[in-house]
């Protein structure tokens, strides 16, 4: 693993227990109604049933999480967000953690970003670029277990 892959794979490592925050907190919000509106959190950026599949997207800012747990950004690091989708089964309400999952990501400039998304406890998730302000639109293909081929698309904003 050279230096570059070490220090992506730490900065996701410490993206973690963030995630799982948020996805109680956000759980907790759901229950009242309401929904958090702090990235570094796992606020909710998209979710959708598609095919008996509950698809829940969130966007972390990398550089917030990171702040805090009292570090900062690696310098040389131009991703600035992690992607991170969870699936569950809506008949069983099982999370489903195999699969295959792919992005692709227009961003306001319309270049492409293309990530394959990895398993991570939990959610499928992959480190972006979203440093420009705008509109991105975020188009997800995913294969889950043997199931066919199903895919989700949405608009996220960057302000």
């Amino acid at each position: 693993m050279n230096k570059r892959e070490s220090i992506i794979a730490s900065v996701i490592m410490l993206s973690i227990p963030i995630i799982a925050m948020g996805a109680d907190l956000d759980s907790n919000l759901a229950k009242s109604g309401q929904r958090t509106g702090n990235p570094s959190v796992g606020a909710i950026a998209h979710e959708e049933v598609i095919d008996g599949v509950k698809a829940i997207f969130k966007i972390l800012n990398m550089k917030e999480s990171m702040l805090l747990h009292g570090t900062e950004m690696p310098k040389g690091i131009r991703e600035t967000h992690h992607l991170a989708v969870m699936f569950t089964n809506t008949k069983s309400n099982r999370l489903v953690t195999e699969g295959q999952v792919r992005v692709k990501i227009l961003t306001p400039d319309r270049t492409e970003q293309v990530r394959d998304l990895v398993e991570m406890r939990g959610h499928f998730g992959a480190d972006v670029d979203l440093s420009k302000k705008g509109r991105y639109g975020i188009m997800v293909k995913f294969r889950l277990e043997d199931e066919p081929v199903q895919e989700a698309k949405f608009w996220y904003t960057v302000h």
